[in-house]
């Protein structure tokens, strides 16, 4: 543990930071998932939706990078014009 209150304060904002990175990618992570499975059914465009706003947002607050939202969006997009 760091002796220096700067050090001290840098630690606790990395975990916060952590904490919140590991949750917006978790919900990624699910939102893709949903979207996929849901491909087949009827009420698949909600899911793929939600999962493009969900994907763009998280590029735009710098969680992932943009080409990897860019590389999932596309991904999902193809897998819906292939079913």
């Amino acid at each position: 543990m760091p002796n220096i209150k700067s050090a001290i304060k840098r630690v606790k904002v990395t975990e916060k930071k952590t904490a919140a990175n590991k949750m917006k990618k978790s919900e990624i992570r699910t939102v893709v998932k949903k979207a996929k499975a849901s491909i087949a059914t009827a009420d698949s465009a909600v899911f793929v939706k939600d999962a493009q706003i969900t994907i763009d947002k998280a590029a735009a607050k710098g969680y992932i990078h943009k080409n990897t939202a860019a590389r999932k969006k596309s991904r999902i997009a193809k897998a819906v014009n292939k079913a």
